[in-house]
């Protein structure tokens, strides 16, 4: 009887065992599995199911500190402006009514700023990897010729021309269409994962050795060093890629007094196209060529030919014998990016002030970012992270937002201990009617896209003017009471008048800036960030009740930028 509960006893140890062993292999293989999706790429955030698509990293957005906004609460502010704020009160105090993409934001917020500290720490700590010690390869499924490697130092870029990154799926042959697109003669690659597009090339080089650096979507493909370019020559454009762009007409002008000192670069031939002049100077890398009769000039903006005043056309529409003798000139924009202002870094030393962006979401702050950053020459940051904006050139987004090595720091939040953070922000104000419909067509189509014709049509759209039309008026309401140093600038201003403005805000930061620079940003104004097509849905999209609770938060937010010494909001913002 002994032996059969011994040997019983023996199996049931066994089997303990066997399970503990199973368990503890399943929670390290997760483990495992998970530091590895971290590492590969940062998610975009968990998807709730909805006809909307859930916050995206860009837009972690939407006012976190509205929820608890004691603006809100300002006696001034009257009762009937509040309808619908009850949706923004805490979770913990009552569940959220709504629909589930909004019911779903906190959570999210939560799970996204987790990965974002998480991938910042993991990018810190391990570089991209490299190829090896052998001499690297020019990638196989290029057309382009393998130049060489070149040093390239950030503070004065070896390629001056358009640039971007993609940290997940960077290819030689990517690079090359880029820079074929914008009529570059040349495409570096560099660290695995960023492209930059010129036209010239330094004297000297450096050791191939010294680029070799895997390109992170092409195996086996060399795509630079740390400060190492890998150069490709763009001998035509690769299959798939769009027409080269052409130049396009600014306008006529007068000519400057002293033609030769304004306009580095002359050709006089002829047989002057406009197609023959934009070429010219596209491969001298300039922005502008200029034409008159048989002579093309190329050069830049500048205080003595900013391009402000233009003539009417008729002026330079004479056949070119007489426009020769003329003072008038065509002027057309090259495809090739003015360089002038193109160089941008980190700051040398940690700010000693903590500048925030501050804006609604569809406010134009991605905008505004580029404008300062070309402006300054140094990166702008972010509260959130968002890989497409750092795939189009916004390196500071990788960087932690609290590192202080970034000019201003880009953020949404309106609670009162996220703006006490901030020494000082500039607060960027755009007309709610535009921001609602911005953001409301980045949510559903992306970045550059607009929402389907179903979405405008579908309860989404009431639903989203309802909770969102108050945080608009709540964001400014609660910069103005809690911000302890404030500069507000409307984007319609920006706009209309963007170098005065500009200038301003540059000002407010503490950085010096010449003329030359600011009109170099005003050349570039666009970004990479304007919606271009057609949009599905009705220029007014309004009912008459959405505008009757909007133009109440636009009065309340009116009479407190008065009541703070600022000049009220323009009077477009109230549909006339």
């Amino acid at each position: 009887m002994a032996k059969p509960f011994f040997r019983l006893q023996k199996l049931l140890r066994r089997t303990q065992f066997l399970l503990f062993f199973l368990t503890a292999a399943y929670l390290m293989t997760g483990s495992l599995l998970l530091l590895q999706r971290a590492r590969v790429g940062l998610p975009q955030g968990p998807r709730a199911p909805g006809p909307l698509q859930t916050l995206p990293v860009a837009a972690v957005a939407l006012g976190v500190g509205l929820l608890d906004s004691r603006a809100l609460h300002d006696p001034r502010v009257s009762p009937e402006l509040l309808l619908g704020v009850d949706m923004l009160r805490s979770p913990l105090t009552r569940p959220r009514p709504g629909p589930r993409w909004l019911r779903s934001r906190n959570s999210e917020l939560r799970q996204l700023r987790r990965r974002r500290w998480f991938h910042h720490f993991m990018s810190d700590s391990q570089g991209p990897p490299a190829l090896g010690l052998e001499a690297p390869r020019p990638a196989i499924h290029s057309r382009g010729t393998y130049i060489g490697c070149f040093s390239d130092d950030g503070h004065e870029r070896t390629l001056k021309g358009a640039v971007f990154y993609d940290l997940r799926k960077m290819t030689v042959s990517h690079c090359q269409d880029a820079c074929a697109e914008r009529s570059y003669v040349y495409a570096g690659l560099e660290a695995g994962v960023e492209c930059y597009c010129g036209n010239r090339l330094p004297a000297m080089s450096v050791r191939l050795e010294e680029c070799k650096h895997e390109c992170k979507g092409e195996k086996g493909s060399v795509c630079g060093g740390v400060d190492r370019l890998s150069v490709y020559r763009v001998d035509e454009l690769q299959p798939g890629s769009r027409k080269r762009r052409t130049a396009t007409y600014r306008g006529c002008f007068r000519l400057p007094e002293n033609i030769t000192h304004t306009f580095p670069s002359s050709l006089i031939q002829a047989n002057v196209t406009v197609e023959t002049c934009s070429d010219f100077c596209s491969q001298k890398e300039f922005p502008l060529a200029i034409i008159r009769g048989l002579e093309c000039y190329c050069g830049y903006p500048t205080p003595q030919f900013d391009l402000h005043d233009a003539m009417d056309s008729s002026l330079c529409g004479q056949d070119p014998e007489a426009q020769r003798l003329a003072e008038y000139c065509e002027v057309y924009q090259t495809p090739v990016q003015d360089t002038r202002c193109t160089d941008r870094r980190f700051l040398p030393n940690k700010s000693k002030v903590f500048v925030a962006l501050s804006s609604f979401p569809g406010a134009g702050n991605t905008w505004a970012r580029h404008l300062i950053e070309h402006a300054t020459g140094f990166y702008t940051g972010s509260y959130y992270f968002d890989g497409i904006l750092y795939n189009k050139g916004f390196k500071g987004e990788k960087d932690h937002w609290r590192s202080r090595r970034t000019i201003c720091v880009k953020t949404h939040e309106s609670g009162r201990r996220e703006i006490e953070m901030f020494d000082s922000a500039i607060l960027l104000i755009r007309n709610p009617y535009r921001s609602l419909v911005a953001e409301f067509n980045r949510k559903c189509a992306g970045h550059l896209g607009y929402a389907a014709d179903r979405n405008w049509k579908s309860k989404e759209w009431p639903d989203f003017v309802n909770s969102y039309a108050s945080w608009w008026s709540s964001h400014v309401l609660d910069w103005l009471k809690y911000g302890k140093r404030l500069l507000v600038v409307h984007y319609e201003e920006l706009r209309r008048s963007l170098v005065p403005t500009l200038r301003e805000m540059v000002a407010f930061l503490n950085v010096s800036v010449s003329e030359e620079r600011l009109l170099c940003v005003e050349n570039n104004k666009e970004g990479s960030f304007r919606r271009h097509g057609r949009r599905s849905h009705d220029p007014e999209p309004f009912t008459p009740e959405m505008k009757d609770l909007i133009n109440g938060y636009i009065r309340t937010v009116d009479q407190a930028l008065r009541d703070h010494n600022w000049t009220g909001l323009p009077r477009e913002y109230v549909p006339r």
